[in-house]
């Protein structure tokens, strides 16, 4: 089976992290591999397609996503729905092809596509008898 690497920053998912700038929360995702091609399936709730920044250089897919405050003119008798950014990297260990990568965004779930290249899709050997 291929072989995605974790997030750089560690091992726990939907984490919180608070900066300077914000907070920043670590999405979950599922990944499924297929003879053609990478699936992942990432939890991304209240994104927009507007709001989301998809990248794929030298094996490392990033995504990064950004919530907007809601109910601003409201006072809150308790919010737990954070607002901030959304961000994942992964390192890919598979042959894929750049060109064809799709994404699309349906009920705060994130379908990311990688087709595998052709060099990378198994093959079946012949045997020939002697």
């Amino acid at each position: 089976m291929s072989e995605l690497v974790k997030q750089e920053s560690g091992t726990e998912l939907a984490k919180a992290e608070r900066t300077r700038t914000g907070t920043t929360y670590t999405p979950r995702f599922d990944i499924v591999e297929h003879q053609d091609e990478l699936v992942l399936y990432g939890d991304l709730p209240v994104v927009t397609p507007d709001n989301l920044d998809i990248r794929f250089e030298n094996n490392l897919l990033v995504v990064h996503g950004k919530v907007e405050p809601r109910h601003q003119d409201h006072e809150f008798v308790y919010g737990e729905y954070g607002i901030g950014d959304y961000h994942r990297e992964f390192q890919v260990r598979e042959d894929v092809d750049p060109d064809k990568i799709t994404a699309d965004l349906k009920n705060g779930v994130l379908c990311i596509h990688l087709p595998k290249s052709e060099t990378a899709k198994p093959r079946r050997i012949t045997v020939q008898s002697q």
